[in-house]
């Protein structure tokens, strides 16, 4: 039976969608000028799905599909692409699985094939889950051994007070250890199914011969259930100041709150905000706290936007001795921002600092299809660059400052210190 068809998910007309009839969706957007091409499947499947002995199991699977299939050995997956000069690579978010591969055109062909047999075929055995097992246990020790990487860890975990958002992707060390196949198994079973599935292409590709090839590698996989869903978050996370001691020779500080989710209006706001205060060597924060008091080396501004929440926040390292007057800095910034929202200039060169960055971007073929993906895993429309340029155009100093009040106020955020003690 042919897949069936749908209209295009935007107003471009290089972008188009079809479902195929086991629920599968598969986008493309063909770029002129280019010869390559990056291709990727989503399972809609991540950290967030996960609690108790499962935490980790998507993460752990992700790798476990690499080490082998029923056609291909793990060396043989490694060389693939990487002998045609492409790439292969996967990660696991909080609310899904990627496997992405970027090729010349002329070999879309072989990364569908691949990508198929990845996600379709693994070959999930147990020798390979003892070894596997061990290699996310020194991943785990990793961030362990990295403070810039762990603060963040235990910051989300108490910030979303419990909420599956600020569990660690990379579960821990006691659900690792207690994977197995059967676990594996089972997890593949229910969500690489066609209703979790994503296929999506951006680059010199053809859409009828993407959906061709999709039909061909992925048409007999079982619809399945509908994706598993994601309780909602507390509106207000964890606040406060509070401190975790370790031996290190710097403090690692991170400031967080709960902010909006993907779809909330005010997103473009948050993101001005943030570039502002954070967003590089010309901002609020790199200023102030790093040039003109010398108190760091680094400090930035972070956000991301969940299905049903997200977070917007600061990091700063610095020198115990600094920590206090480098925490009262960034404190200061974020309640002037708060109380006084941005003056005219600074919301016009945010705006066109971002414009520029969204611009530059559509140039690669990954930027393109991480555009395209996301629109739909989050089940919005995808919006045309020019569109996109209109709803940062459209942001206004009322919306910076109800955005700046509702997720930037310090009295909103946790202040968590990782570093030695006083």
């Amino acid at each position: 039976m042919p897949p069936s068809r749908s209209v295009s998910v935007a107003s471009e007309a290089a972008v188009r969608r079809t479902t195929l009839d086991n629920g599968i969706e598969v986008l493309s957007e063909k770029i002129p000028g280019v010869r390559s091409a990056s291709l990727g499947v989503w399972v809609r499947r991540g950290g967030a799905h996960e609690s108790g002995s499962e935490l980790g199991i998507s993460h752990l699977l992700e790798h476990m599909v690499f080490k082998g299939t029923e056609r291909r050995s793990a060396r043989e997956i490694a060389l693939s692409l990487e002998a045609l000069g492409g790439s292969l690579d996967a990660y696991t978010s909080r609310e899904h699985t990627a496997y992405q591969a970027r090729v010349l055109d002329a070999h879309l062909p072989e990364a569908m094939d691949v990508l198929a047999d990845l996600v379709c075929s693994p070959a999930l055995r147990h020798d390979d889950l003892s070894l596997e097992r061990e290699v996310v246990l020194e991943e785990i020790a990793q961030v362990e051994d990295t403070p810039d990487d762990l603060v963040f860890e235990l910051h989300g975990q108490k910030m979303w007070k419990g909420h599956p958002y600020g569990h660690s992707i990379l579960g821990t060390e006691d659900s690792v250890r207690g994977a197995t196949i059967d676990d594996l198994t089972r997890t593949h079973g229910r969500a690489y199914r066609g209703r979790s599935l994503l296929i999506a292409a951006a680059g010199n590709v053809d859409h009828s011969d993407l959906v061709s090839r999709a039909e061909h590698h992925f048409g007999a996989v079982e619809s399945g259930e509908a994706p598993e869903t994601i309780a909602a978050p507390p509106e207000r996370g964890a606040a406060g100041d509070t401190r975790m001691s370790r031996d290190s020779a710097q403090s690692h500080v991170v400031f967080g709150a709960i902010g909006p989710e993907h779809a909330h209006p005010l997103r473009y706001a948050v993101v001005l905000l943030s570039s502002t205060l954070g967003g590089g060597m010309s901002s609020r924060l790199f200023q102030r706290v790093r040039e003109e008091m010398g108190l760091c080396y680094s400090v930035f501004t972070y956000q991301s936007f969940y299905g049903k929440g997200g977070v917007v926040g600061v990091y700063v390292g610095t020198r115990p001795g600094t920590e206090e007057a480098a925490v009262s800095a960034v404190r200061l910034e974020l309640d002037r921002v708060a109380r006084e929202g941005l003056p005219v200039d600074e919301l016009e060169m945010a705006k066109q600092q971002l414009k520029g960055q969204v611009m530059l971007s559509m140039e690669s073929t990954g930027a393109r299809l991480s555009r395209l993906s996301s629109a739909a895993l989050h089940g919005e429309r995808l919006r045309t660059l020019d569109e996109i340029l209109e709803r940062v155009n459209a942001v206004t100093g009322a919306d910076i400052a109800e955005a700046a009040e509702e997720w930037f106020h310090p009295d909103r955020h946790l202040v968590l210190r990782l570093g030695p003690d006083a």
